[in-house]
């Protein structure tokens, strides 16, 4: 496989790019992507097989059971560091090793409705606090220790609209590719 091809199923949509400003009518975009997510992962994997679920969306990717998990996982952590954004004075957030939790038995092997219920429940419960928002809170930052990044609470959003709109195009790839 060519290294564009590759890219290419790796990136579908692209790289996340800040904008040099950030609109209150892009932050509304971004949340209205965040809280379309679930109910759009629910639509595009609720009828797949095991079969089709333990399929990897590219090659050595993960399975689309491993996506699935790690939306779960990573929106979890991504709802957690706006929290300590929102409470605490710029704190050093902890990340996590998702390539190693994406082989733990929850991830690999486990039923994606538990992700689904988990990312369902993370997603309301982020598009309300967002959604209450004052535009002190905006301003907000954490500290990401790889490579020591500031990054602020509008930036974040973004982020992870970008995010799950980026797996939802890996499995949609697939599908794509299969004929599924």
């Amino acid at each position: 496989m060519e290294t564009s091809e590759l890219e290419n199923l790796r990136y579908p949509i692209g790289h996340f790019i800040k904008p040099a400003r950030i609109t209150p009518l892009i932050l509304r975009d971004w949340i209205a992507h965040i809280e379309a997510l679930p109910v759009n992962l629910r639509d595009l994997v609720s009828a797949f097989s095991d079969s089709q679920l333990d399929t990897p969306y590219r090659p050595g990717g993960w399975t689309v059971r491993q996506v699935v998990h790690h939306l779960a996982d990573s929106h979890h952590h991504s709802y957690i560091r706006f929290k300590w954004a929102l409470t605490e004075e710029k704190p050093v957030i902890k990340p996590y090793l998702e390539k190693e939790w994406a082989q733990l038995a929850d991830a690999s092997t486990g039923p994606i409705e538990l992700s689904l219920n988990h990312l369902e429940a993370v997603h309301a419960k982020l598009v309300y606090m967002l959604n209450g928002f004052s535009r002190d809170d905006w301003q907000k930052e954490f500290v990401h220790p790889d490579g020591n990044a500031t990054v602020g609470l509008e930036e974040n959003t973004g982020r992870y609209a970008w995010h799950g709109n980026h797996h939802l195009a890996h499995i949609q790839g697939l599908v794509d590719r299969m004929n599924w």
